[in-house]
């Protein structure tokens, strides 16, 4: 299929894309690679995302694909935290000339996102962009990242922490690449490096996210294989709920 989306791309006359479980990039990671190489606009969407998928255990709960295509040269990887976020993600895809578009998205069901609170739903094409800004001060005491299903995570945690005091500013990060991309005034603006206390929450391997961090901050997120329960099941044992969130949040604050 990769191979087949890729040869379509180099004739020219179509936009092709593939689409399969993100956990059989496993068998195509080749492709991406070609695509990638020889620099075609070629779109491969993948979906089945994290450990949501409950009962399927293990073997397709593909907690180190994300890092594993995030390191891939002239890739550009998007994971949308809603309906609004996937359209600026198409878009983005749509745009490219010049290398693979991955675009990852969620099995579960997700809530439409409020983004009257930060800034607008079209800076999500500059890869990261401020969700849910800080209230009360003038500097947030924490900064809450991460992408995909676990953003509604860091919004609900973000009010648990305001109930507190304690001012936090939600970041979603849809495209490590093209937020790395932006001009340095940009990634400041929406990741004050003031702020070192910072939190990063995704369904899989941490290491892409510690670059964000520093060395402050702290990660929530999986460095070891899945389980087969339901899908319930395994975010609370894992950690991925609200009040982890804000718990671990809490204890980076108290750090500073």
């Amino acid at each position: 299929m990769g191979a087949a989306v890729n040869g379509m791309s180099a004739h020219g006359g179509l936009w092709p894309f593939g689409g399969t479980f993100l956990m059989f990039y496993t068998y195509m990671a080749n492709t991406v690679r070609m695509a990638a190489i020889m620099e075609l606009p070629s779109i491969f969407v993948y979906t089945h995302d994290g450990i949501g998928l409950g009962e399927d255990g293990p073997t397709h709960q593909q907690v180190e694909v994300l890092a594993a295509i995030r390191a891939v040269p002239n890739v550009v990887l998007l994971r949308p935290a809603d309906g609004n976020e996937a359209v600026q993600s198409w878009r983005i895809a749509m745009e490219r000339r010049h290398g693979p578009s991955v675009l990852c998205f969620t099995r579960q069901k997700l809530p439409i996102l409020d983004h009257s609170a930060g800034q607008p739903i079209e800076d999500a094409a500059k890869g990261g962009y401020v969700l849910a800004r800080e209230e009360g001060k003038s500097q947030a005491d924490v900064i809450l990242m991460g992408s995909g299903s676990e953003v509604q995570l860091l919004v609900g945690a973000r009010s648990l922490l305001q109930a507190e005091g304690i001012a936090a500013r939600v970041v979603s990060m849809p495209s490590q690449e093209l937020f790395l991309q932006q001009p340095q005034a940009y990634r400041d603006e929406v990741l004050p490096p003031a702020v070192r206390a910072r939190l990063a929450c995704e369904a899989a391997a941490s290491e892409p996210w510690y670059r964000f961090v520093g060395l402050d901050g702290g990660v929530v997120c999986l460095d070891h294989f899945g389980a087969s329960a339901p899908a319930p099941v395994l975010f609370e044992q894992y950690g991925f709920t609200i009040e982890n969130v804000a718990a671990r949040a809490r204890e980076l604050v108290l750090l500073q």
